[in-house]
This record gives C-alpha cells, structure tokens and sequence, in this order.
C-alpha cells in the first residue's frame, strides 16, 4: 500500500469555473492529474485529497465531481476546504460518497499500517495583521479539532503504524516557525502532514522535515499537477 496527495482540485462539473485565469498552470490541470493519478496509483494504494475539492455550493452539485473520481484507482480520502461550501454535515457528506471514498472530520481511519486523520485548520494569527477577533474564535476552535482528530488517530495505533494527517490550511507561516500546531504534530508523534490553500508565490518548501515530522505541500498547481507521494 503507497500514499499519495494532492489537494485544491477545485472542481466544477456543475458550477463551471475555469481555473485557466489564474495562470498557465491551470491549463487543462484536471487532465494532467488524472493521467499521473492513472499512472503512479494501484487500487491498492491510498490518495489524500487535502480540501478545495469542489467549487458546488450544494452538497446535491457536488455529486457529478465525485462521480469524475469515481473510476481512478485506489481508495481516495478527503478533508473540507474553505471552499466546499457544498460540504455541511459529516454525516450527510458521508451518505453521497461513492465507494471507495472517505471522508474525514476531526476523526480518523484505519488502513493497513496507515492511520489518516485530519481537520481544516484556519488563517494563523502569527506576523498577521489582518487576523481579526472572528479568526482567533475560529481558529482556537480548530486547535480544538486538530487535538480531537489526533486523539482518535492514537486510538486507532495498537502498533506501529504510520500517522498521517491533513490539513487544508498550511501548519505554519512562510518563515515555517514552530507552533502550537506542530508542537501537537510532534507531541501526538505524527509521521507525515499534508496541506494545501497555497497557491501563486509560494514561498515554503514543497517538503519539510521538521522535528521528526515531514511535511508535504500538496496545492495541484504548486506541485505541477503531480500527486506528491508521501510513503511509496
């Protein structure tokens, strides 16, 4: 079993959005990723999908991008981004799910040597001067989950197996300073982490280890339209 991620796909069978306008990178950018996917990934083998999945505002509207997914191979797991308003309920993302896909909601999944947890995350408060009294609330609620979802994914360990989490917002600042967020990662000995949100003038590195924990920026257009592995 392999592990691959990528994130922001942004799709939008119902809600037509070309991506296009935001540059060269996102020409034909769905093709070019389906092409890597067909190529690199068995149906044995697990795709990360780390938020921005979808541009429907109705869960009912995001069905048809699911439905573009449904015959790639391998088990694919996803997180919400700030852009899946279409996501509302767990439970009722759950219900329209086609098989073999997972989503995940401040819990966490088991499969094989593989625990995969994660949560949105938010805006972080550090060196930003547009963070307001709303992104703080928002934000300490989200330390909440991300404390819940690695809680459960400890449940789920009986041994050695590898902890993933994801995440949509980045973990941490360009200057890629320590925090609360990877002082948890490091406290509940997380493996890997997986996020997404940036995309044009992105100033982190692609892979970071930090810690003993390695983190993988996954944004489809920062990564060339490539699903980055994460354990292969």
């Amino acid at each position: 079993m392999k592990i691959y991620a990528i994130s922001d796909l942004h799709l939008s069978v119902n809600n037509p959005k070309p991506m296009d306008i935001f540059g060269p990178a996102w020409d034909n950018y769905v093709d070019k990723i389906f092409d890597d996917w067909k190529e690199k990934v068995t149906d044995d083998d697990i795709v990360l999908l780390a938020g921005d999945f979808s541009w429907a505002m109705k869960l009912e509207d995001s069905i048809a991008d699911f439905e573009m997914l449904r015959d790639l191979p391998g088990k694919k797991i996803i997180i919400r981004g700030n852009h899946d308003y279409w996501w509302k309920s767990i439970s009722a993302v759950r219900k329209i799910l086609p098989e073999k896909f997972y989503a995940i909601q401040n819990d966490a999944l088991k499969f094989g040597d593989f625990i995969i947890c994660g949560t949105r995350l938010w805006n972080l408060p550090y060196d930003n001067k547009k963070f307001t009294e709303d992104d703080d609330k928002i934000f300490k609620r989200e330390l909440i989950r991300l404390r819940m979802t690695l809680e459960q994914a400890k449940k789920l360990q009986a041994g050695n197996e590898k902890i993933v989490c994801m995440l949509h917002y980045p973990p941490y600042t360009f200057k890629e300073e320590d925090n609360e967020i990877t002082k948890m990662m490091e406290e509940f000995k997380v493996d890997a982490v997986v996020y997404g949100h940036i995309h044009a003038y992105c100033k982190q590195n692609l892979v970071l280890e930090k810690n003993g924990v390695t983190y993988y920026l996954t944004s489809c257009d920062i990564v060339k339209n490539k699903l980055v592995p994460i354990f292969v």
